[in-house]
């Protein structure tokens, strides 16, 4: 095991990278990439996004240190254009308003630093999710506390402008303890780039919304059976199969998709029922053939291959996450790697993957990273 330590130049090294869209993976110069990591703040452990630099073709990494300075950025996303991050700032009252706020960044991809271009309100608290649509004219983010969904227009110079959409959910599900009321979790990009999906743990649904204004699409939303809670979920690289994971009963709904329409073909568990499980991210791999899973409460990654033409999956393993509450997890642009983000043992693991099999062995590097929450990669210069 090779327990790769903070660099305490300001506080704590980290690394943190998250794959965008269905695009073929930008080449980096000399194969090495930097990753971004996104945490949770608090003083003396962390201060906002660290990096690291990693070269997949030997597995390299290379503490470079805080580079972020910003409140809680737990979800990251990096502009179509390599030269922006943004990042939820997932916090609950901003300059005096009950609400989160979105922070954009100019990268310096030589040296993984980040220039704070400017900070507006998400128009909800507790921001938890962030994506750019394929044209990188316009930002969506999810608000889990309030139940909504902003549009923010992106400007040339990376900045970001106020809302100009924004759409608040209502309505309930039948636990209600946790579905008394919305909660947006995710934004997720349609293959074609012309939809927004939103998934909604509270009302049970996946709302769609058209790119460009959040006008509903027809159909306005997708039903997911009550009590399940759709947290996030993922496209093929084809576009043909999207793959839903629940929080609340852990399990992945597998759905044929085409025009706009999901039509659902089987719903399979990620681990078997226990204590406080709670379903967390979900990921397809770049090759199309596997589906990847966290799982907190067990801590484990679920493994699925795949059927090529009806989309349907099959159990191929389940292996501990090497953490306590996997968070996010993110697959290297180049397909070998798999980096695990746990929130409350403070570690980021990395896993080998096999192109062949879909199944995962631990590389032996542990990052250190207070409160880890998401790893997004970007191509070094």
């Amino acid at each position: 095991m090779r327990l790769i330590s903070r660099l305490f130049l300001s506080a704590a090294a980290l690394a943190c990278l998250l794959p965008s869209g269905f695009a073929q993976p930008a080449k980096a110069a000399k194969g090495e990439y930097i990753a971004y990591v996104g945490t949770y703040t608090r003083p003396e452990k962390s201060k906002g996004i660290y990096a690291w630099r990693f070269q997949p073709a030997t597995g390299k990494l290379t503490a470079i240190g805080l580079v972020g300075e910003t409140v809680s950025p737990s979800f990251l996303a990096v502009h179509p254009n390599h030269k922006f991050l943004y990042a939820v700032n997932e916090i609950s009252n901003f300059q005096g308003s009950r609400t989160g706020s979105v922070s954009a960044f100019a990268m310096d991809t030589k040296t993984g630093q980040l220039k704070l271009l400017n900070t507006v309100t998400s128009r909800g608290g507790g921001p938890c999710h962030l994506a750019l649509d394929p044209s990188g004219k316009w930002l969506y983010v999810a608000n889990y506390n309030s139940g909504n969904a902003a549009e923010f227009p992106v400007h040339d110079d990376g900045t970001l402008g106020e809302a100009s959409a924004f759409v608040q959910h209502a309505g309930s599900s039948v636990n209600r303890q946790r579905q008394s009321g919305p909660h947006a979790h995710e934004t997720v990009i349609s293959p074609d780039g012309k939809s927004v999906f939103v998934p909604d743990l509270g009302l049970d649904q996946i709302l769609s919304y058209k790119v460009g204004g959040l006008t509903p699409n027809d159909p306005p939303f997708l039903k997911i059976a009550p009590g399940n809670g759709p947290r996030h979920f993922a496209f093929t690289p084809n576009g043909k199969f999207a793959y839903v994971m629940t929080e609340m009963t852990a399990s992945v709904i597998a759905f044929k998709y085409a025009g706009g329409k999901f039509e659902e073909l089987q719903t399979l568990p990620t681990v078997d029922t226990a204590p406080n499980m709670s379903g967390a991210e979900i990921a397809v791999h770049p090759n199309g053939k596997f589906v990847y899973t966290s799982t907190r409460g067990v801590n484990s990654i679920g493994v699925f291959a795949i059927d090529a033409k009806k989309g349907k999956l099959t159990p191929v393993e389940r292996t501990p996450s090497g953490g306590k509450t996997p968070r996010n997890f993110t697959i290297d642009p180049t397909g070998a790697y798999m980096f695990v983000a746990h929130q409350d043992s403070d570690n980021v693991v990395v896993f080998k993957i096999d192109a062949k099999t879909g199944k995962l062995t631990p590389s032996g590097d542990i990052l250190e990273a207070f409160a880890a929450v998401c790893v997004a990669f970007v191509p070094a210069q």
